[in-house]
C-alpha cells in the first residue's frame, strides 16, 4: 500500500520489479472528510498519486488504482485492505508507516483482525526517526529547537568548515535576516506548472466531496509529479534562494509568495527528499557565495533539515495528547470570515482570501496574522487546528499540528515555543504594508476605528495573567501592563470585550 503522501520515486519498494507484488493507491472519502479540506488539496493529492502510480506502472509494476468513484471502492483504508486481500488471494500485505498518529493507529488496529502476515516499512525520506527528538531530549528540561538544528547539522556535514564547526562560526544567521519588503528587489516571476484538473474536479463533484477554497478555471500552479518538482526546486534556487533569507518574513499586498520556495506540498507527499532540497541550497552557495549568502542559505536549510524534522519528532513524541492540549482553556469558534475572507481588517483579509484562492500562506502569515488573532481571540484550537490542516495544501497532521497547537497557539503550554507568539498591530505593520489599506488604524486602541489586535493584545495578556506572569521571556509586557493608568486600561480591556462579543462583525 502506497498512501497520498508516500509518493518516494526513490523507495527501495521500487528498485527491482516484483510481478508478485501488486501496489496499491486508494481515493477514499475516509481520507477527504476527517476535516474540510480545500479543493485544491484534495484535487491535487488525487491527481498527484494518479502520476504516481502512471509511473511506478510505466517501470513494469504491477498497480491497482482505487478511483473515487470506483464501485469496489469501500471508501476506507481498513475495508479496501481487506477486500484487496481477498481480490488477490494475498500471502502478505506490507505498508509504509504513515505520517499521521490516526492512521498508524488504525493500521496497527487492522493487523490484528488480518488472516496474513503484516510488515511495515520506513518511508525511507525523513533524516531523523520518530524517535531521535525524544531520545535526545528525555533527560532535559528543555526541549530546544537550536541543540537539535546543530545536531543535525553534524550529523549530516551540511554547512561545515569542521566536524564541530560551523561554515562562518555561526550557527544561526537570524540577526542578519527576516527583514521587511520594501520594493528594492524585484519579486521572482515564479515559473509555476499549469496543472487543469477538470477530471479530478469532475469526479469529486460526482462523488459529492465536501470541500471549500477556490481553484480557478480547475487549474493549479503546484507541482504535482517528480518532473515538475524539480523544476521548481531549480526555479527556487535560481530566483528565489538569493533574498529568501533576507524576505522570509515579509508580507505584501496582493503577492502571496514573494521568495517562498513553493516546495512544501512536493516535499511533504515526497515527490522530493528533502537533503537533495538541503543539498541544492548548499551547493548553490558553495558554486556563488556572492549571490546565495551564508545567512540566507542558512535560514532556508533550518527550515528543513531544523525545524521540519523537529515539529515530527514532537509530534510523534506527545501524540495523542498533543491533539487534547489547551493551555489557555479558549473556547469560542473560529470566526466566519476565516472561511470567507470578509472582514475589513486587511491583514486577515489577505492572508485568509489568498489561502482560499492558493491553498497556501507562507509562515508569518500563518503564525503573526492568522494564528495570531485566533490565540488573542480566544478560539478553541481545536477549530484552529481544523482550519490549518483542511485550508493548507501542504498540511498533513505531524506538521502541522505542532505547528498550529505549539508554535502558533502555545495550546502546549510551551513544550514546543518558549513564549506565545502575539503581537499587536505594530509587528504587523513593520513586516507588511497592510496596515497602509485597513480601514482600521494601526496606532489606536479604542473606538470604532481601533485596529482590534491592539486592545486584543493586553486583554489577552490580563486574562492570562496567572498562566504567563513569571514567563521570563514575556516579563516586560506585565510591567507594561501594571504601569498603565488605571483608567486607560479599563478601557481598553472594556473595548476588548466587546469585540470579543462580536467577532463575527470585525
Amino acid at each position: 500500500m502506497v498512501l497520498g503522501d508516500q509518493l518516494n520515486h526513490h523507495h527501495s519498494w521500487f528498485t527491482e520489479i516484483n510481478p508478485e507484488v501488486v501496489y496499491v493507491l486508494m481515493e477514499m472519502k475516509q481520507e477527504t472528510a476527517y476535516v474540510l479540506h480545500h479543493q485544491q488539496k484534495i484535487a491535487c493529492f488525487f491527481e498527484a498519486m494518479r502520476r504516481f502510480a502512471s509511473h511506478i506502472k510505466s517501470k513494469g509494476h504491477r498497480v491497482h488504482y482505487l478511483h473515487i468513484n470506483d464501485e469496489e471502492n469501500q471508501q476506507k483504508l481498513s475495508t479496501n485492505i481487506a477486500w484487496l486481500i481477498n481480490h488477490y488471494q494475498a500471502s502478505k500485505f506490507e505498508y509504509q508507516l504513515p505520517d499521521e498518529y490516526r492512521l498508524d493507529e488504525e493500521l496497527k488496529a487492522l493487523e490484528q483482525s488480518l488472516n496474513v502476515p503484516v510488515n511495515a516499512v520506513d518511508t525511507e525520506h525523513f533524516l531523523s526517526s520518530r524517535k531521535d527528538l525524544e531520545e535526545q531530549f528525555a533527560s532535559k528540561k528543555q526541549v530546544l529547537m537550536e541543540s537539535f538544528y546543530r545536531s543535525m547539522r553534524k550529523r549530516y556535514g551540511i554547512l561545515m568548515d569542521a566536524p564541530d564547526k560551523p561554515k562562518g562560526g555561526k550557527w544561526n544567521y537570524d540577526a542578519e535576516n527576516r527583514k521587511p519588503y520594501k520594493g528594492k528587489e524585484a519579486l521572482p516571476a515564479h515559473n509555476h506548472p499549469r496543472n487543469k484538473l477538470s477530471q479530478v474536479k469532475e469526479d469529486m463533484v460526482k462523488a459529492g466531496l465536501n470541500y471549500f477554497g477556490e481553484m480557478p478555471e480547475d487549474t493549479v500552479f503546484w507541482p504535482l509529479d517528480r518532473e515538475q518538482a524539480l523544476q521548481v526546486l531549480q526555479d527556487f534556487i535560481q530566483h528565489g534562494l538569493p533574498y529568501f533569507g533576507t524576505y522570509q518574513d515579509a508580507m505584501k499586498t496582493g503577492n502571496d509568495f514573494l521568495f517562498h520556495s513553493r516546495l512544501s506540498f512536493a516535499l511533504n507527499v515526497k515527490l522530493l527528499h528533502p537533503m537533495e532540497v538541503i543539498k541544492a541550497a548548499e551547493e548553490a552557495h558553495q558554486r556563488s557565495p556572492a549571490v546565495y549568502s551564508l545567512a540566507g542559505t542558512e535560514g532556508f536549510i533550518r527550515q528543513i533539515l531544523g525545524w521540519r524534522e523537529f515539529v515530527r519528532g514532537i509530534y510523534w513524541w506527545k501524540m495523542p495528547e498533543y491533539g487534547e492540549s489547551n493551555f489557555f482553556g479558549q473556547t469560542r469558534e473560529l470566526p466566519t470570515w476565516y472561511w470567507t475572507g470578509e472582514t475589513k481588517m486587511h491583514c486577515l483579509k489577505e492572508c485568509i482570501k489568498g489561502s482560499l484562492n492558493n491553498a497556501y500562506a507562507h509562515h508569518i502569515q500563518r503564525l503573526m496574522v492568522t494564528g495570531n488573532f485566533a490565540l488573542l481571540a480566544g478560539i478553541h484550537p481545536t477549530a484552529v487546528d481544523a482550519w490549518y490542516l483542511g485550508i493548507y495544501i501542504d498540511a498533513i497532521e505531524w506538521v502541522e499540528m505542532p505547528n498550529t497547537r505549539g508554535m502558533s497557539q502555545f495550546a502546549d503550554g510551551g513544550f514546543l515555543g518558549t513564549k506565545p507568539y502575539v503581537s499587536t498591530a505594530n509587528y504587523i505593520d513593520k513586516m507588511s504594508d497592510y496596515c497602509g489599506h485597513c480601514h482600521y488604524d494601526k496606532k489606536l486602541k479604542t473606538g470604532a476605528k481601533a485596529c482590534p489586535f491592539n486592545s486584543l493584545y493586553w486583554h489577552f495578556y490580563e486574562r492570562n495573567r496567572a498562566l504567563l506572569e513569571k514567563n521570563p521571556r514575556i516579563g516586560m509586557m506585565y510591567q507594561l501592563l501594571n504601569k498603565m493608568d488605571a483608567t486607560e486600561k479599563q478601557k481598553i480591556l472594556s473595548h476588548a470585550e466587546g469585540l470579543l462579543q462580536n467577532l463575527d462583525k470585525l
